[in-house]
């Protein structure tokens, strides 16, 4: 299934397709993704802007102490992510910044990672995509992960796209977007250092299997595609036919 491009459509059409996306991804990953002592949740309040999918462990020494397993659950240093892109920030620069990198609780369990789509409504003014930003800063300050999906047009905000507009207003210049590939994919590993593993996205083009870190050596791939496609299906032949001229309807 091809990226659409959602400019054809009212940010309404896109904000009913956000809502529904975001519930599938939440039920693969609760269902054969995430391993034994994590689970994953839609819109809960985390002393904080509401992010789109908290991911949450019970058991803060998991990793550390079983040997168990998961076949969906990847070692950095065994199986890199398939990803064209990793930007790391050079440990001098981010020196002043670790000590305020945290783990935080929500009712005894522990914040390890979000998730996030980008809307139009994150672009539409230099203040929205500062808000935004504000909301990846306080994320990986608290040391939590994350993976933010942004399939909205470049503005005159973030004429590179939301990674290289967050990247370059903390650290210095990031990857970007470009005309071909108008779209970004990317993961966020909330090290003592940070890395960024970023994936450009053409019109038309399927989504890869994006990372989505548990720790700092830990990850899971989220299906992106399969969930996309999952929640395409459901979209009313209306808005299928705008978005794709090929759409001959059910």
């Amino acid at each position: 299934m091809p990226v659409h491009d959602w400019s054809r459509v009212v940010a309404g059409n896109f904000h009913d397709f956000h809502q529904t996306w975001i519930i599938a991804i939440k039920h693969r990953l609760n269902h054969g993704i995430l391993p034994r002592g994590y689970y994953a949740l839609a819109e809960q309040h985390s002393q904080g802007p509401i992010p789109d999918v908290l991911t949450l462990e019970r058991q803060d020494d998991w990793f550390a102490t079983s040997e168990e397993a998961d076949n969906s659950t990847l070692t950095l240093t065994q199986a890199p992510p398939k990803v064209r892109f990793v930007q790391e920030l050079d440990t001098e620069i981010y020196a002043s910044r670790a000590d305020r990198i945290a783990i935080h609780h929500v009712n005894g369990d522990r914040v390890v990672a979000y998730i996030e789509i980008v809307s139009p409504g994150n672009k539409h003014s230099i203040r929205a995509v500062e808000q935004f930003q504000d909301k990846m800063t306080e994320a990986l300050d608290r040391g939590c992960h994350l993976l933010v999906i942004d399939l909205v047009r470049p503005g005159r905000h973030d004429p590179e796209g939301i990674h290289a507009a967050f990247w370059e207003r903390h650290f210095g210049t990031g990857f970007g977007v470009t005309a071909d590939e108008p779209y970004g994919l990317v993961s966020y590993c909330a090290d003592l250092v940070p890395r960024a593993y970023f994936e450009p996205v053409g019109l038309g083009k399927p989504l890869s299997e994006m990372p989505l870190f548990l720790t700092v050596d830990h990850y899971v791939n989220v299906p992106l595609e399969e969930t996309y496609l999952y929640t395409w299906n459901d979209i009313p032949d209306r808005w299928k036919k705008v978005l794709d001229p090929t759409h001959s309807g059910s």
